[in-house]
């Protein structure tokens, strides 16, 4: 499996260009997948922590948490250093939110696109990543067909007077 480098991508972790809480999805999901997203975190020895109502209680079973509309969440470290949150919104989507400013330089990108990469496995599906509150084209995300993650829009060109998003028309 071949890696990004964090050269390649930099700019699609600057908090600047992407909001420092880029959206990420899983979509056509299933109360099925979300719980096998769960059955992965506890079988992965991942840390994390449920809370229902901003009460920390133990992790229920999918259609449980899912049944809550919104009122919990799920907070995975995939390593000590990186945390993920995900909420249950809705049984069709898995949406999470990583903070960019912990996600900065190879080790860290490494860990983000491992974490990418098991959940995509276990659900056989695309994990994709957007910039924060839009989800009009994934700047990143994890391919099936590719077996890996990939970067899915074209670098952000250099500009010496100016900062510019990343263009919203997938590579």
């Amino acid at each position: 499996m071949t890696t990004l480098l964090w050269d390649d991508v930099k700019d699609l972790f600057d908090p600047e260009l992407m909001g420092s809480l880029p959206d990420l999805w899983v979509p056509d999901t299933s109360v099925h997948d979300w719980q096998s997203f769960l059955e992965l975190v506890v079988e992965r020895g991942w840390k994390y922590r449920y809370t229902d109502d901003d009460a920390v209680v133990p992790l229920p079973p999918a259609r449980i948490a899912l049944s809550r509309s919104g009122l919990s969440e799920l907070r995975v470290w995939p390593s000590d250093s990186v945390l993920t949150i995900f909420r249950f919104y809705a049984p069709d989507e898995i949406d999470f939110d990583v903070d960019l400013r912990e996600l900065q330089g190879q080790e860290r990108l490494d860990i983000l696109c491992d974490f990418l990469t098991v959940i995509g496995h276990r659900l056989g599906k695309p994990v994709l990543m957007y910039r924060e509150g839009s989800r009009d084209h994934p700047v990143l995300g994890f391919d099936i067909r590719a077996d890996r993650v990939v970067r899915l829009v074209e670098p952000v060109r250099d500009t010496c007077s100016s900062r510019t998003p990343p263009p919203s028309t997938p590579a």
